[in-house]
């Protein structure tokens, strides 16, 4: 999430305004050019705010909600945005998954544009762990964890009474993490394949399923 603005760059466009975005905001503001990446001050105008309407998701409930944000700010698909609804007193934080402009759905916009954001609730997760116990025996567990826990591959983890060892992570984009060390924020995580802890079975079956 940036602000840009329109303004004369000194170094690529002085007599013509391009976009910049802007770095610092306060008594002396400062901008970087998006034509030439030249970084100076620049006088800004007093900012307008847009309200925008957001549908966050939460496990299987949405919530319509409605924030302010800087009509200039530019907001992005997989941006992180602190949802403030003073009307119903709701805080959260959501990660943007769709915006609406007009009847189209864009990865990007400015917040004076924008209709609807739908985004996914990540203050709070629910991490589905699929763990195998055995050849053949997989069991379904849950785990609510914050947003931002980080869970690695190889290492062990505790599912409810349950203690495991987590075997290859899959994304919300669809690709999996499998490698050993590899990190991924709870946030991020679609499912966690792992195995239970003194399990064996895994070794003489690793060909098989996503394990």
């Amino acid at each position: 999430m940036t602000r840009e603005i329109v303004v004369e760059c000194p170094s690529c466009s002085p007599k013509e305004e391009v976009p910049h975005e802007v770095l610092k905001e306060g008594q002396s503001p400062v901008v970087r050019c998006l034509e030439c990446g030249q970084v100076h001050s620049a006088k800004l105008e007093k900012q307008k705010t847009a309200k925008i309407k957001v549908i966050v998701s939460r496990k299987d409930e949405s919530v319509t909600c409605r924030t302010d944000l800087d009509s200039e700010t530019v907001l992005y698909v997989d941006d992180e945005i602190v949802v403030d609804d003073e009307e119903t007193g709701m805080v959260c934080p959501i990660l943007i998954s769709s915006i609406e402009v007009g009847e189209k759905r864009v990865d990007s916009a400015r917040a004076e544009e924008i209709d609807t954001v739908w985004g996914r609730a990540i203050d709070e997760i629910t991490i589905k762990f699929s763990v195998q116990s055995g050849v053949e025996k997989t069991e379904a567990l849950e785990k609510v964890v914050p947003g931002d826990k980080e869970f690695t591959v190889g290492e062990e983890e505790k599912v409810g009474d349950t203690w495991v060892t987590i075997t290859k992570i899959k994304i919300r984009d669809g690709a999996f993490r499998s490698r050993k060390g590899d990190v991924m924020a709870a946030k991020y995580v679609k499912r966690i394949f792992a195995r239970k802890r003194g399990n064996r079975a895994w070794k003489r079956d690793s060909g098989r399923g996503p394990w």
